[in-house]
């Protein structure tokens, strides 16, 4: 026997930050949309995430009306300064007392109930809670919709001109449609632990330590929590992992200007993810797409699966909303949603998963970051790259890379030169 067949305009399926932001956009086009979760706490959290959202999510925020409940809930406009061996690189305040591009820290637990509340009020977003994916469906050459199953076991259909996977790195879709995600390894493991009332040296501004090939990350969130964690060269989980209490400690007690966790209290287990492969898959197939971790998962390092979320989201729904909602081949309109996510997070990806190999720095790279180090130009370049405001490409632009030597060699000419010294007399003879 068939199971029960319900049609609605676009079936997401994963009720977390893409999910809840494409079904929340898809409601405001004024489509029926069947937002599918597993879980059955509709208070229920994502428990592995760095909590940091990129500035380049913030409009998205903003526009599905976010913002002011993050704020209300206690995030924190989030910015970072990053160690290298040359320095600190430290972005200055605008002459013009303005703010500096922002995006918030707030603890999944915190946000995600926030989030899945906003979609679902939204009108014509239908949430169904402890419901899997089980198989999909297909009409004419496409996917056209999704059977989940409920805990009492019953098969429903949910019949949609689009499906949404929205359903995390390992994607269920993904396994079920054939689209495999295509794998990238990352040589570092990740410890981490929150900590209440724990100082920073930079105030309320995170802190990144780019080490060589070892990282570390340390910022604020919501509720006077700050999270810090390691990423570790994977040669050495052995020997972490023989006593990771103490392994850890010594590494964020290690850190130039590092925080002083001794002197925090610490509100959680120390966490390990020893496995954070780099994946991405095509983004869309015909009746199906992926957002989020879903489409493409990164070194969490540079904390760019909460943001991503939200703008992959947002790309789908406004290059596909309009033929939903007036009957338009969608394919054109899929390819659109493929084209601009490559263009917007390839080269991000690319960057970051090769970085994440534990590697040697690469000769620009070592440039870049010298130079951001010693000039506020280009550490304000090179910042806004880490947060998503400009490409790969406007980083390695000639223009760019040409400030960069003019900022070493003037450095470096500038240390050769001989100092002034006392002026005759100056020292009583």
């Amino acid at each position: 026997m068939s199971a029960p067949r319900d049609s609605y305009d676009v079936v997401v399926v994963g009720a977390g930050i893409a999910g809840c932001t494409a079904a929340r956009l898809y409601g405001q086009q004024g489509l029926r949309v069947a937002l599918v979760e597993r879980r059955a706490d509709p208070a229920d959290y994502k428990r592995m995430c760095t909590h940091f959202i990129q500035p380049s999510a913030t409009p998205v925020i903003e526009r599905l009306g976010l913002a002011p409940l993050i704020e209300a809930a206690g995030g924190v406009r989030n910015a970072l300064d990053t160690w290298t061996r040359w320095g600190w690189i430290r972005v200055p305040e605008p002459d013009d007392g303005s703010r500096p591009p922002y995006g918030y820290s707030i603890r999944r637990q915190t946000l995600d109930p926030l989030l899945r509340t906003l979609a679902t009020d939204t009108p014509g977003v239908e949430l169904m809670l402890a419901r899997t994916a089980e198989r999909l469906t297909t009409a004419d050459g496409r996917f056209a919709g999704v059977v989940v199953k409920g805990i009492d076991g019953c098969e429903r259909e949910l019949a949609a001109r689009l499906v949404v996977a929205a359903d995390g790195r390992n994607s269920r879709l993904g396994e079920l449609a054939e689209v495999r995600a295509k794998v990238r390894p990352n040589n570092r493991f990740m410890y981490f632990a929150y900590y209440r009332d724990l100082e920073l040296t930079s105030g309320e501004k995170g802190q990144l330590w780019i080490l060589e090939p070892e990282t570390a990350i340390a910022y604020p969130n919501d509720d006077g929590v700050s999270l810090v964690a390691c990423c570790i060269d994977r040669r050495r989980l052995a020997a972490f992992k023989r006593d990771p209490e103490s392994s850890f400690t010594r590494h964020v007690e290690a850190l130039p200007l590092g925080p002083k966790i001794a002197a925090a209290e610490r509100v959680s287990p120390l966490l390990g993810k020893l496995e954070m492969p780099n994946s991405s898959r095509r983004p869309a197939v015909s009746g199906l797409a992926f957002i989020g971790d879903a489409a493409m998962t990164a070194d969490p390092l540079w904390a760019v699966g909460c943001g991503w979320a939200f703008q992959s989201a947002e790309w789908l729904v406004d290059c596909t909303a309009e033929a939903l909602v007036t009957g338009l081949d969608l394919d054109p309109a899929l390819n659109r949603y493929r084209k601009r996510h490559r263009s917007q997070l390839a080269g991000f990806y690319f960057q970051t998963s090769s970085y994440s190999t534990a590697r040697k720095l690469l000769p620009h790279e070592r440039l870049l970051l010298s130079s951001a180090a010693k000039d506020p130009a280009m550490a304000r370049r090179f910042t806004a790259f880490g947060e998503g405001l400009i490409s790969l490409g406007e980083l390695l632009s000639p223009r760019s890379l040409g400030r960069a030597v003019w900022v070493v060699l003037g450095h470096r000419v500038s240390s050769m030169l001989p100092r002034p010294g006392p002026e005759p007399g100056a020292d009583g003879s």
